[in-house]
């Protein structure tokens, strides 16, 4: 007997998406830019594509099963006629050769007839390709029957119908078709039947094809995307943070240089200028604090200078009024007659001494005056001649000879006499330097930073200086010379001489022998 069964659907639900992206959301600390791209771009986009591909299944499923259901409708309208005929002649031999041509047209499990009374007109057709043995088919022929009222019922309908349903325990799909007479009168009615499992089994295979379809174009997709993103700016970035980590590890000139799309480049291109701004801040910040070393250290010496100056002041002043009466005392001794030669050679040698002490407390005076200069229009090579003048006893008496090189022309604003005994102090100490060799005066324009000056330059083919010593010569008190040769302080006043003019002092090796000592005094002050 016939149960009629609704067709179980699945149903999809669209909360089903939105939960895994929420457990994904979750899942997302530590993921780079490549599982990003996996969990916020491909995933939801298989989901969205699975999500409309089963519902489009589903209704190729539906069309596929409705499209078997009509095949066994034609095989039904094909058989009609000629069952039509051998009914209405009651020819058995054609009736079954009817219903057997059923097999022929599709895949038809079974074909069954009955008359108007609901009685079989012949045994009941089972494809034997389908049976397993002879015993289920003789258990399908005797269960074949259907209930003569339920059949009287479809004649008296007289439409075509078909419809799930059991027989003999398997479930078929049934289509009936009702045949008349030339006169329209229903005279029998016709069942094909066609298994559930062919529907199944094809609707099956459809699945598993528009699965395995998915599956292959989500991860050829997959594929292609991870490799655009490695090819088109996944190894920019990781060329980008290897860069990043370098400079992180140390190297500081490291630089960005990969190129890649243009916002890989745009930001590598800021990354760069980000470290050329801090290097150049870095070095901004090591000068400043070079050049406030380098003020302290001439704050400390300007603060050393003024002490040692105020000193020498009160010093030379202290001991110039005795020096006076001393040397007054002597002059008035020595003007007496008949003086015994031992006391001239004593008074001589006590004159002597005084002089000696009144040039280092003038060279404590020049070194402790610090006061205005007067700056006048200066003849360069004039002022040379003046200087070599006030000094060739010395060099007479060292037997050094003085040569001068330099523009005959030229000319400087400066206090002469303060720069005449800054050269003489010069001279003198190169005079001493070189006994029986040569000095050379040579001035000439320089160049620096965009600013005249002039070069005074004083050279000599001496021993030259000690390397160590370079770096102290114009410090005051400081000196090479043997104990009572010297008070250290020559070239200290020259040092200060060329502060007073805003210029400066340097000493050099020559590579010929001897020193030579450049005085940079500015053309303009």
């Amino acid at each position: 007997m016939f149960c009629n069964k609704e067709t179980k659907k699945e149903k999809v639900s669209g909360g089903i998406g939105s939960s895994i992206l929420k457990k994904l959301e979750s899942w997302r600390p530590h993921s780079n830019l490549r599982t990003a791209l996996i969990l916020y771009v491909l995933l939801p986009m298989g989901i969205a594509v699975a999500v409309a591909g089963w519902w489009g299944l589903r209704a190729f499923e539906k069309q596929v099963e409705e499209r078997m259901q009509n095949d066994l409708e034609v095989v039904a309208r094909a058989i009609k006629k000629p069952l039509n005929h051998a009914v209405s002649q009651e020819r058995d031999g054609s009736i079954a050769q009817a219903l057997e041509s059923a097999f022929e047209m599709s895949h038809v499990y079974g074909a069954y007839l009955y008359d108007a009374e609901g009685k079989k007109i012949t045994d009941p057709v089972i494809d034997e390709e389908k049976e397993t043995d002879e015993t289920s088919k003789d258990d399908e022929k005797q269960k074949s029957e259907i209930d003569s009222d339920e059949v009287t019922e479809r004649v008296a309908e007289g439409e075509r119908h078909g419809e799930f349903g059991e027989i003999g325990g398997t479930e078929v799909y049934s289509y009936f078709v009702p045949l008349t007479d030339s006169g329209g009168r229903i005279t029998a009615l016709l069942q094909l039947t066609r298994r559930r499992s062919d529907f199944h089994e094809q609707i099956s295979n459809l699945r598993y094809r528009a699965l395995g379809g998915f599956f292959l174009a989500f991860f050829g997709l997959t594929g292609l995307v991870l490799y655009g993103h490695h090819r088109g700016f996944g190894r920019h970035l990781n060329k980008l943070s290897q860069t990043m980590r370098q400079i992180a590890d140390g190297d500081r000139h490291q630089r960005y240089t990969d190129g890649g799309p243009r916002e890989i480049a745009s930001l590598g291109k800021h990354f760069n200028l980000m470290m050329d701004n801090i290097a150049q801040a870095e070095k901004e910040i090591e000068d400043q604090r070079k050049r406030q070393r380098e003020l302290e250290e001439c704050l400390r010496q300007a603060e050393k200078l003024a002490a040692i100056g105020e000193l020498a002041a009160g010093v030379a002043h202290e001991l110039g009024n005795p020096l006076s009466l001393i040397d007054a005392k002597v002059q008035r001794t020595l003007k007496q007659k008949d003086l015994p030669e031992p006391i001239l050679n004593s008074l001589q040698a006590i004159r002597e001494a005084g002089e000696k002490m009144e040039r280092i407390i003038r060279q404590l005076r020049d070194f402790s005056s610090r006061n205005k200069i007067e700056v006048s229009q200066v003849h360069v090579e004039q002022l040379v001649r003046t200087t070599i003048a006030a000094v060739s006893h010395e060099a007479r008496s060292q037997q050094t000879v003085i040569k001068t090189s330099g523009d005959k022309n030229a000319n400087l604003l400066a206090d002469p006499h303060r720069l005449e005994q800054a050269l003489v102090n010069l001279l003198r100490n190169a005079i001493q330097a070189a006994p029986g060799g040569e000095v050379e005066v040579e001035w000439y324009p320089h160049q620096n930073n965009g600013s005249r000056e002039l070069i005074l330059a004083v050279k000599d083919n001496g021993a030259g200086i000690d390397k160590a010593h370079i770096g102290k010569i114009f410090d005051p008190f400081f000196t090479t010379k043997a104990a009572g040769e010297g008070t250290g302080l020559g070239l200290a006043v020259v040092h200060g001489i060329a502060e007073e003019h805003k210029g400066r002092v340097e000493a050099d090796l020559r590579a010929e022998g001897g020193s030579v000592f450049r005085l940079h005094i500015p053309a303009v002050i």
